[in-house]
This record gives C-alpha cells, sequence and structure tokens, in this order.
C-alpha cells in the first residue's frame, strides 16, 4: 500500500516534471520584427482580395483582382474614436486600417500602438470587407464589391455617435448605400441596404467577409504565439455550439480544383458568429441574432487567402423597394469586461471567444475572481497573491486531513526505517509491517496525495488565465516587475532588478542559468514546504524528491511571472497551514522539518 502511494505520488510529479520541461523547450516564439504582434501575413506587389461567398441561388463565386497602388491611391473616410484610430478605404468600402490606441506593442517609451486591421500592400493585409453576391439575373458589375468606388454621402469622420454613409449607383436602377457606426469599444454597426429604381426585380445576398493574407501553406504566419495550449485561428458560434479551427488546420482544408478554395460551412439559424482569433486582438461578424445565414471558414491555396464569411439569405427586390440589412463587427482587443457587456446585449455566447481551455469550469470563475479582486486592490501582482489566499481558504477543509496525515507520517518516519531495515529485501513483509502500523496508528497514507492532485488542476488553469487573457498582458506589480505575464527580468546579472541595465533575453541560455529572485524564492520555499512531508521510504524516489524543488526553480525562470508569484505564495502558505497544524498536533517541527512530537510510538519490531 505504501509503494503504491508513493509510486503515485511520484508519477504525478514526474507527469508534471515533463509538462514543464515541455513548456520551457516549445516556449511561445516571440512576433518577428518588424511587425507588432498583431500582424499577420504578407503581400505582393499585385495583390488579390477576398473571393466574393456564393449568392444562395448558386451563382459562382468569383476573385476580384485590385492592385495594391489602387488601394493605397484610394480616398480614405477617417477613424477616430477615444479607443481606435484608423480609416476606411472607398474602394471597396473596406474597413482596412485599425489601431487601438490603449495599447502599445511593447513597454518601450516609443513603442507604436497595436494594429489590428491592415490595407492591401500595407505587408499585413487584414480587413473587413462588405458586398451584396449576385442573385439570378444579375452579375458581378452590378452588385458592389471589392473594387467599388464608393462615394461619401454623409458624414466626415466615422466616430462615436457620428456614422458615415457611403453609397454606389450601378448604372442599372439599383443603388446601393452602406453606412457604418462604431460605438465607445470595438463594436462596428453596418447597415447595408439596396434600392431599386430599375423596371425589373433584383435578388441579391448580403454579405461579410473576414480576409488575411498569409504566406503560404507549408509556413507559419508571423505575428502568432504559435502555443500549444493557445488557439489561434477561426472561432466561430453556431446556435450555442463553439467551433475552434487552427491556420493549419485551415490550410488542410480539401481544395476544390475549380475554385482553388474550399470552406467549412455553418449553417446558422437564430444566432451564432464567426471571425478570426489570436493571442489578445479578435474580429468577428456578428448577423443580427434569429436571422438564419451561413457561415464559412475558408482557405485559398492559390491566393494564400484565410477567410471567414456570413452570407445572408438572398432578398429579392421589387421595383420601388428598399431593401435593408444590420449586421455588426467586433474588431478590437478581448477583454473579458468588454465582451461581457456585448454577450448581455445580445451576441449569444460572446465570452468563449476567450479562449478558456478543457479546464473552463475553473479558469472562468479563476479569472472572474482575479479581475475582481484587482478592481478591488488596484494591483494585478497583490491580486493573484489575494486569490492564493481564497483558493487555499477554499481547499483548506479538504487539505487538513491531508496536513494531519502527513504530519503523523513525518512523525512515523523513525518506525518505517526500522521495518525496512528489520524486512531486509522482503518485500511482503515489509508491506505488512507497515499496513499494521498504518493500521494501529490510524494513519492513511493516501491521504498525503490529495494536496497534489487538488493543486495540479488549479495551477493549469491559472496559468491558462495569465497566458490568455489580457487583463495580465503588460499589468505591473512593483518595481522591474513590470509585466506579469512576462518572465521575471531580473537576474544576478542585474543584481535582481537593482542595476539600471536590464537582465538577460528571457527564455536564453544565460536567463535559464542566472535565474531571477522570484525562481530562486520558488526553489526555497518549495524546499521548505517539502520539509515537512514525509520522505520516501526508497533512496531513488527520495533523491528526486529533494531534487525537485531545484530543478522547478530553474525551470520555471521562463515562465510568466504571475505565475510564479502565485506558486511562491500557494508553497509559503501551505508551509504556514502545514506548520500550525503540526503545532495543533502535538508536533513541534523546526524549519528544517524536524519534529519533537508527544505522540507515543509503539515499540520497535526488534523490541516485541
Amino acid at each position: 500500500m505504501d509503494d503504491q502511494n508513493k509510486n503515485l505520488i511520484l508519477a504525478t510529479a514526474l507527469s508534471f516534471l515533463v509538462i514543464l520541461v515541455w513548456f520551457v523547450l516549445f516556449p511561445p516564439p516571440e512576433p518577428t520584427p518588424p511587425a507588432d504582434e498583431s500582424a499577420i501575413g504578407t503581400n505582393t506587389a499585385d495583390e488579390p482580395v477576398a473571393v466574393a461567398p456564393q449568392a444562395a441561388d448558386g451563382a459562382a463565386p468569383a476573385a476580384d483582382q485590385v492592385a495594391a497602388e489602387a488601394v493605397e491611391d484610394a480616398p480614405r473616410l477617417p477613424i477616430e474614436t477615444p479607443r481606435l484610430t484608423g480609416s476606411i478605404s472607398l474602394t471597396g468600402g473596406r474597413i482596412d486600417e485599425l489601431s487601438l490606441k490603449d495599447y502599445r506593442v511593447s513597454l518601450g517609451k516609443d513603442a507604436e500602438i497595436v494594429e489590428v486591421l491592415n490595407p492591401v500592400g500595407s505587408g499585413a493585409a487584414y480587413y473587413a470587407l462588405y458586398g451584396w453576391a449576385p442573385g439570378t439575373g444579375l452579375n458581378l458589375e452590378q452588385v458592389p464589391g471589392a473594387a467599388t468606388e464608393w462615394q461619401v454621402e454623409s458624414g466626415e469622420t466615422l466616430g462615436v455617435d457620428s456614422p458615415v454613409t457611403l453609397v454606389w449607383d450601378n448604372g442599372n436602377g439599383l443603388t446601393f448605400r452602406r453606412t457604418i457606426a462604431v460605438d465607445a469599444d470595438f463594436m462596428f454597426t453596418v447597415t447595408q441596404s439596396v434600392q431599386n429604381t430599375g423596371g425589373g426585380a433584383a435578388a441579391v445576398a448580403p454579405y461579410g467577409i473576414l480576409a488575411r493574407h498569409g504566406i503560404g501553406e507549408d509556413a507559419d504566419l508571423p505575428g502568432l504565439k504559435n502555443f500549444f495550449i493557445l488557439h489561434e485561428g477561426a472561432v466561430g458560434m453556431t446556435d450555442g455550439s463553439l467551433s475552434e479551427i487552427d491556420y493549419g488546420d485551415m490550410r488542410d482544408f480539401d481544395v476544390n480544383a475549380e475554385e482553388r478554395a474550399q470552406a467549412e460551412v455553418f449553417q446558422v439559424q437564430e444566432s451564432g458568429w464567426i471571425g478570426f482569433t489570436d493571442h489578445y486582438w479578435m474580429t468577428t461578424l456578428i448577423p443580427e441574432p434569429g436571422t438564419p445565414f451561413k457561415a464559412a471558414a475558408k482557405y485559398d491555396d492559390r491566393r494564400k487567402i484565410y477567410q471567414t464569411e456570413t452570407v445572408l439569405p438572398t432578398m429579392t427586390v421589387e421595383p420601388g423597394e428598399t431593401a435593408q440589412v444590420q449586421t455588426r463587427l467586433f474588431a478590437g482587443a478581448k477583454e473579458w469586461e468588454t465582451i461581457r457587456e456585448y454577450q448581455r446585449s445580445g451576441v449569444a455566447g460572446f465570452i468563449d471567444s476567450i479562449d478558456w481551455g478543457w479546464f473552463f469550469f475553473l479558469t472562468k470563475p479563476i479569472f472572474w475572481l482575479l479581475h475582481n479582486l484587482n478592481q478591488l486592490i488596484g494591483n494585478m501582482g497583490w491580486s493573484i497573491i489575494g486569490l492564493t489566499l481564497i483558493i487555499k481558504a477554499i481547499v483548506f477543509p479538504l487539505a487538513y486531513k491531508s496536513y494531519v496525515s502527513m504530519a503523523k507520517m513525518k512523525e512515523l518516519q523513525p518506525q518505517m526505517e526500522a521495518l525496512k531495515e528489520a524486512a531486509g529485501d522482503d518485500r511482503q513483509k515489509m508491506q505488512q509491517g507497515m499496513m499494521e502500523l498504518y493500521k494501529k496508528e490510524k494513519v492513511n497514507p493516501a491521504a498525503g496525495c490529495l494536496p497534489i492532485l487538488l493543486q495540479i488542476p488549479i495551477f493549469f488553469s491559472l496559468y491558462k488565465v495569465i497566458f490568455v487573457t489580457i487583463e495580465l498582458r503588460h499589468a505591473p506589480w512593483f518595481g522591474p516587475f513590470r509585466d506579469l505575464s512576462a518572465p521575471d527580468p531580473t537576474s544576478i546579472m542585474n543584481f535582481f532588478g537593482w542595476a539600471p541595465w536590464p537582465g538577460p533575453e528571457p527564455g536564453s541560455i544565460v536567463a535559464l542559468i542566472f535565474i531571477g529572485i522570484l525562481p530562486l524564492l520558488l526553489g526555497i520555499s518549495m524546499w521548505l514546504q517539502q520539509k515537512l512531508n514525509p520522505a520516501p521510504t526508497d533512496a531513488t524516489q527520495a533523491m528526486i524528491f529533494a531534487w525537485m524543488p531545484w530543478v522547478f526553480m530553474f525551470m520555471l525562470g521562463s515562465f510568466a511571472s504571475g505565475l510564479v508569484v502565485y506558486w511562491i505564495a500557494n508553497n509559503t502558505i501551505t508551509f504556514i497551514q502545514q506548520y500550525a497544524i503540526m503545532r495543533s498536533q502535538g508536533y513541534t517541527p523546526d524549519v528544517f522539518g524536524n519534529i519533537r512530537s508527544s505522540f507515543k510510538r509503539g515499540p520497535k519490531p526488534d523490541e516485541k
């Protein structure tokens, strides 16, 4: 029983160790300079734009060719809000230039603000394009598309409470209008209308496209983290069902030889949305709730374009009538509070656009608690420590018996060693002796596993929260700790942050050797906490456990400093709890775990 218990603990610890080694060996790569962390893809001098979606009546899709120079020279309509800046190109009426005023690429004084959308020819084309797919009796030249030259009908600058309207007349009795509004955060409202002044009915299907120009199916997009615990790619909600498709999986779509593109298609009946998500930024097409539509994620292997689209049902506009449809576009930061408000306003399941992972039942409440603590305290570092205190208080009733059992196990260590010596190589005799000892002293050796088993999912959930959520990005603590989502910037090379020069590059060999103050404190706290636990009777296991604090100390040097803060706090609180419980049970441990007790031991085996 004892060996099985020890093997379980050892297997759990070694599994944890293997995962941590993986994190260190395969850390998220830094964005390729000079592109900022939101930039995606490259372009050619004469670059194609997104493929127009297929109309509901079966009209064939087509690709518009728009020279990069034509887009660069096109007149533009400015976008200016308290949180956004950018412009709309009147060629295609596309929203293709957008930056976030509240976020910068790095912590440097002269760091540029983050760019979310970029026009064709910029080196990182990423844009939103709206239009109408032609139905029966119409062709592509008679509906607005990527090359359409729109005119400004009203408005000079798109801002909060200042919508703009674009207009285009096809010269055959159809007048198309597009009114664009934006709120105080990241949500655009796009109202498309078509007025029929001709002599016959017109069938058209409104669509929206998000397009990103990539660099080929055998290469990764620059600026992405490419980390296995983070989803980057297409994300969508289909009547309550979440779909996530990585960029690599999009490149693996079966390609239609005629169209050179194939889509993963979703039919939405009541409510849904689709778009692209990166580490911290997202763009999403959101039709009005209650409107059925077709959503698609597509990769064009000839043009190297990643594309998501929404196509609404074909509308038949009779002579003298006007048809209108309204959709929304989210383009900005994945702020939990902002996205939650949009969900409350009718965007179903929008909070799930944040990648909560498999442990969503833990990551969601952990983030909620951390967010509210930060709102109260105003400092994310102290909030993480406060979160640790609350988690330890919640699991304390479960951990109490474990700590008592581990204290008794620690006190029984001499008798267990005596049993081992008396049994020699007779493992069965040793097992029987251990069982009798546990039964006599009323000790449950399996109880010691509980703290470890509880800690693992909580650790990974907090790691997910710290790594994924934008609220931890560039979140300061104090002194040199200016970004809790980044590794510890201190090192013995800069006197643990006291010197004015920076430490070694995070993730480098030098940084792994000359660790910062946080990993050092982690190793010490883990070693002290381990000293209160009973040592394995097996010499090999004991050696592995003895080295684990120092191995973890070096391994965690490249982890987010916020996670290391949590682990230091957790070890410290665990040490204090265990020490207090051991004292309450009559044991008096010193700082190295050596204890005296009033616990009455039975006679040693050789005294019977």
